[in-house]
């Protein structure tokens, strides 16, 4: 089983940043992909910023050149520096991951419990 835990969210002015973090623990035999979702009240999710195996990242258009996913791959910790904060970046921030369990096994795929991020003056 797989757990993974977010920190950093909260209240910032818009134009301001945060940090988030998300440390994955558990039985992790190879990591195909880290990536962030967001899902604001009445939307659905969506993605925000995926790293893959190879360290190929993939952003969504709306935050390209404000936000950068990094991923420390000693830590199993994921993080997403998000600068020029707008209010529509407004919603529940989630890590996900996209791993093999063991060798030999299919393909799996786990989520945090979600950090909320508010952009607001």
């Amino acid at each position: 089983q797989v757990q993974l835990v977010e920190s950093g969210g909260g209240l910032v002015q818009p134009g301001g940043s945060l940090r988030l973090s998300c440390a994955a623990s558990g039985s992790i035999f190879s990591i195909n992909a880290m990536g962030w979702y967001r899902q604001a009240p009445g939307k659905e999710r969506e993605l925000v910023a995926q790293i893959t195996t190879g360290s190929r990242t993939n952003y969504a258009d709306s935050v390209k050149g404000r936000f950068t996913i990094s991923r420390d791959n000693a830590q199993n910790t994921l993080y997403l520096q998000m600068n020029s904060l707008k209010p529509e970046d407004t919603a529940v921030y989630y890590c996900n991951l996209v791993y093999y369990g063991v060798y030999g096994a299919a393909l799996s795929a786990s989520w945090g419990q979600g950090t909320q991020v508010t952009v607001s003056s």
